[in-house]
């Protein structure tokens, strides 16, 4: 085993500071970093961070790698976030494995997935 830990999540973007107020906006975590090229939000222990890292080309395919959030009612949940200015992409039609995916304004993916 190699003595690593996880940390941190990044997010490629276009304008940091945007897409982590959003994101703070519906994760309740606090504003770290902000600046023009890199932004942090986190849980106010620090334990898990989440980074927004500018870069030159915009998003063209799906994420490869996506966040799972979850909530006692995913679909409610999921339509607050989409008031905040995410767009609305897939709902699972498995009742074993109730979840909404959404793209953030900038169109990364992630999903709200029902809590047990």
């Amino acid at each position: 085993m190699v003595d690593v830990r996880f940390r941190e999540v990044v997010i490629d973007c276009a304008d940091p500071r945007t897409l982590a107020a959003f994101w703070a906006g519906f994760t309740g975590y606090e504003r770290r970093t902000w600046n023009e090229d890199w932004a942090t939000i986190s849980t106010p222990d620090e334990r898990m961070i989440i980074g927004f890292q500018q870069v030159p080309e915009g998003k063209t395919v799906k994420n490869r790698v996506h966040l799972d959030f979850f909530a006692e009612d995913e679909e409610a949940t999921a339509l607050e976030i989409e008031d905040l200015g995410a767009s609305r992409l897939w709902v699972s039609e498995n009742p074993d494995d109730p979840f909404v995916v959404l793209a953030d304004p900038e169109g990364n993916e992630f999903c709200i997935v029902r809590a047990d």
